[in-house]
């Protein structure tokens, strides 16, 4: 895949950028900041996370007492998706949902057919998709790059934090 600036970059890196970007863009853009002071202090944010990674991304958040550094951290549960059949409307629902609130930096999602329709979505919203079996896991992704912004620059922490700089 060629990548701006030229050169092949592995494809393993593309989720970990895309996911810096978006949650630089909606952190900044979506609870303030102060002239380039990073994240308001106190301010929340919101994970929406599909009902199958909710219980631990719900664990993994109040293990770090709902709290990034500074910021608090919500978890938003969504509904199932999934019945006897994928339901389209459920996915387009909960994605939009999530892209109408502007306090959301992230959707944690299970792998499957239901990245395929949510994802366009949140793309458009600019919001961090991350597409995970493990709903600690993807939590603590999430809390680990909203910690290492710490109160600098937000997208320069967490693009630092993800890139080893």
């Amino acid at each position: 895949m060629s990548v701006l600036g030229g050169g092949t970059r592995p494809s393993y890196l593309l989720p970990r950028v895309v996911f810096a970007f978006a949650c630089s863009a909606l952190v900044v853009a979506g609870v303030g900041c102060g002239s380039g002071e990073g994240v308001a202090e106190g301010a929340t944010v919101t994970a929406y996370v599909a009902a199958p990674l909710c219980a631990g991304a719900e664990g993994e958040l109040a293990s770090h007492g709902a709290r990034a550094g500074e910021v608090r951290v919500r978890v938003e549960c969504l509904g199932p998706v999934v019945g006897r059949e994928l339901d389209l409307a459920a996915v387009g629902a909960n994605a939009r949902r999530a892209s109408e609130d502007s306090t959301s930096v992230a959707y944690l999602q299970p792998p499957g057919p239901a990245v395929r329709f949510s994802k366009p979505i949140l793309e458009e919203a600019t919001i961090a998709t991350v597409t995970t079996g493990s709903g600690k896991a993807g939590m603590r992704q999430l809390l680990g790059a909203l910690q290492d912004a710490g109160s600098s620059s937000l997208r320069e922490s967490v693009r630092d934090s993800l890139n080893g700089s």
